[in-house]
């Protein structure tokens, strides 16, 4: 059964901007990102979920995004690609004399092993308690607390030559 276009619009408009942060920080690249986001609203037109609130729409927009991207990085076709072929995409608005401490620590952020970048994305950027984390992942709390230590340790060392 497909929703009705008015409730896809409202969903879309109060959270393509989430989906599309957490899309970008699996892909790493605008074009793929783009796919991963468009998949996941027609995972969202197709389904017949029933969201309790907003908070519970947001955390299966998450989950299903995140799935996305992990099944396209997955692919057997990117594994044959060569990175040196794709140049990344940054915001436009992120240009170096902007706020160039912002942009080391997006960069380092960036660097960061898959695991460990998205649960620093979801507590830093999108404000969740490490049990929302755990809970929209299936994860166990004390490991989303553990990722969040090693990246901060990692993040840590990695920035310890700037001035930030």
């Amino acid at each position: 059964m497909l929703r009705p276009n008015n409730e896809i619009n409202e969903i879309y408009q109060r959270q393509v901007d989430v989906v599309y942060r957490v899309c970008l920080s699996y892909t790493q690249n605008v074009a793929d990102t783009e796919d991963c986001v468009s998949d996941t609203f027609m995972k969202l037109i197709q389904s017949d979920m029933k969201f309790n609130n907003i908070e519970h729409e947001k955390a299966w927009l998450i989950r299903t995004a995140s799935n996305i991207c992990k099944n396209r990085l997955k692919h057997w076709s990117r594994k044959n690609l060569d990175l040196e072929d794709y140049v990344d995409y940054s915001d436009p608005s992120d240009t170096p004399d902007k706020n160039v401490e912002n942009n080391e620590i997006l960069e380092a952020v960036r660097g960061l092993p898959e695991k460990l970048r998205t649960v620093v994305y979801l507590y830093y950027y999108e404000g969740y308690t490490s049990i929302e984390i755990a809970k929209t992942l299936g994860k166990a709390d004390s490991t989303v607390r553990k990722h969040l230590k090693e990246a901060r340790n990692l993040l840590k060392h990695l920035l310890e030559g700037y001035n930030l």
